[in-house]
Formats: C-alpha cells, structure tokens, sequence
C-alpha cells in the first residue's frame, strides 16, 4: 500500500506601514512599520512651552482660584496701588479743600481737625475693606479667565499634535507594502 500525504498550504498577507516622519513648525511625528506613530513638540516652540507650562502651573492656579488671597502677590500689588492713591488724594482732598479753608477763617479748633482726619482714615478703612471684597472677587474671576484662556492653549496643542500624528499615519499608509508569507505544512 501507499503513503498517503495530507498537506496544507495557507498564507498571510500583512500590510507594512512605509517608515515616516512628519515634521511642521510645532510636532514631529514618526510612524514605523507597524503603524505606531509617535508625536513630539519641536523643541522651544510656543507648542511645548504652553502645553509645558500648563502642565507645571495648573493646580496653582486652581488652588488660586479656590482660594483667591489677598497676599498673592498680584492683588497685593492692586491693593498696595490703592491704599497709595487713596491715602494721597484723600489727604490732599482734605487738607487743602476743608482743614487750611476753615484754618484761615479761624472756624476749627485743633481738636476737631483731628476729628475729621480720624473720620477720613475711618472711612479710607472701610473703602480699603470694600476695594479688598472686589480685590477677591475680581481676581477670582481674572484667574478663572487665566485657567480658560491656558487650558485652551492646551487643547490646542493636543489637537494639533493629533492632526500632525494622523498625517504621519495616513502618508505612512499611503507607502504600504504588503508582505504575503506562505505556509506549507505537509504530514505523512
């Protein structure tokens, strides 16, 4: 009797990615054979100084805007600028257009010039409080505007990395190759 042979034959058809990278003023993308694509910002680009800056400040921010202070040192500038013009003009208001008139004209006493200049810094007190209340209030909202404003530049970044990734991969696509192995299996 004969040997009877049983054999099979299949065969695999891959597509290979053509190697590719992809380069515009902001991200460099690498796509290999495979179809894994890597996407990097260009170094010192406005791209990865943003998407960097937002990375390392943002839980500041948030902690500000949780927690607006009048010792951050953006509102203790505004504030220190108020309290300097107010106290100047609030003086120079006083002096020359209350306290020296009624002077000349013998019509205050010492005592109650004292007592309009303790009234005056009662109520420079109570707008100084007043400007603090709007202080928090406005820096409140000026860093919400902040945290907007960064986390779309952020956004804008993901999407533009994204969009240079997909043409990477689509060009890389684009110089496919397939590669077609065949299998034989013969038994006895």
């Amino acid at each position: 009797m004969g040997k009877s042979s049983n054999s099979s034959s299949s065969s695999t058809t891959k597509n290979m990615y053509g190697d590719t990278t992809t380069t515009n003023p902001f991200y460099k993308s690498h796509t290999d054979k495979n179809g894994n694509t890597t996407t990097n910002f260009v170094k010192g680009t406005a791209g990865e100084i943003g998407y960097n800056y937002v990375n390392n400040n943002l839980q500041g921010l948030l902690d500000s805007y949780m927690n607006p202070s009048l010792d951050d040192p953006v509102n203790k500038a505004r504030m220190d600028l108020y309290n300097k013009n107010l106290s100047k003009t609030a003086q120079t208001q006083m002096q020359n257009n209350i306290i020296s008139p009624l002077v000349r004209n013998n019509m205050l006493t010492s005592s109650q010039a004292t007592n309009m200049y303790n009234n005056m810094y009662n109520q420079m007190n109570d707008s100084m409080s007043d400007y603090s209340k709007e202080l928090i209030a406005n820096s409140r909202s000026d860093t919400w505007d902040m945290i907007n404003n960064l986390v779309n530049l952020y956004s804008q970044a993901y999407q533009g990395a994204s969009s240079n990734q997909n043409t990477s991969l689509n060009a890389s696509s684009g110089n496919s190759t397939t590669k077609t192995t065949s299998n034989s299996n013969a038994s006895a």
